[in-house]
């Protein structure tokens, strides 16, 4: 079974994402079950804008889409800023728009089979707003979310210190983030076991 971690961070390799540094954590779980996990941080890669898997050019989108389709787990790691995704989480989303349309040679919808989950990490509160915009994006293009197939962090009202900084939260984020992995990697082994058949 394959992951793949999309980091929808603003900064680029090699500065320390805190919500890579949270995922961490659900990455370690789900390799301890055998899964094979992979990453990809956007924000080193060029994606331009739009709603196609391939908008030429020198876009690299194709090579996750290529990607997505190869693993059984999605994990979206996002921080939030103004109490929402970042502007390259809302890319992604976009860009996988044109996945809603494809599908296997038996007419099964692309993402259909595979789960999905969000990590979430910013110093302010907006962290389940977030998770709800990109979970219901995921399900409108088909993939499967188990309950709690999240975790997030964050400092408290106002501004303050950041995940790598503070050890504050950093137990219930985690046991959370732990948790998440056994959830996403439970629900994919039923539907690699038992998967949902093509609509009709």
């Amino acid at each position: 079974m394959k992951a793949l971690f999309v980091s929808c961070t603003l900064k680029r390799s090699p500065e320390r994402s805190n919500t890579e540094t949270l995922g961490a954590v659900v990455a370690d779980a789900l390799t301890e079950r055998g899964v094979e996990v992979g990453h990809v941080r956007l924000a080193d890669l060029d994606v331009p804008p739009g709603v196609a898997t391939d908008v030429g050019d020198g876009d690299e989108w194709p090579g996750v889409h290529a990607r997505l389709l190869d693993a059984e787990i999605l994990v979206v790691l996002t921080p939030t800023w103004l109490g929402r995704p970042s502007s390259i989480a809302q890319r992604m989303l976009e860009r996988m728009d044109a996945m809603m349309t494809d599908t296997t040679d038996d007419g099964t919808p692309v993402a259909y089979n595979r789960v999905a989950g969000v990590v979430v990490t910013g110093n302010e509160d907006g962290a389940h707003h977030v998770i709800s915009e990109i979970s219901g994006a995921l399900v409108d293009l088909g993939y499967t979310v188990p309950g709690q197939a999240w975790t997030y962090w964050n400092q408290g009202p106002g501004p303050g210190e950041d995940y790598v900084s503070t050890g504050h939260g950093h137990e219930w984020s985690q046991n959370t983030a732990r948790l998440m992995a056994h959830n996403l990697y439970s629900v994919a082994e039923a539907l690699v076991a038992r998967p949902v058949p093509p609509p009709g």
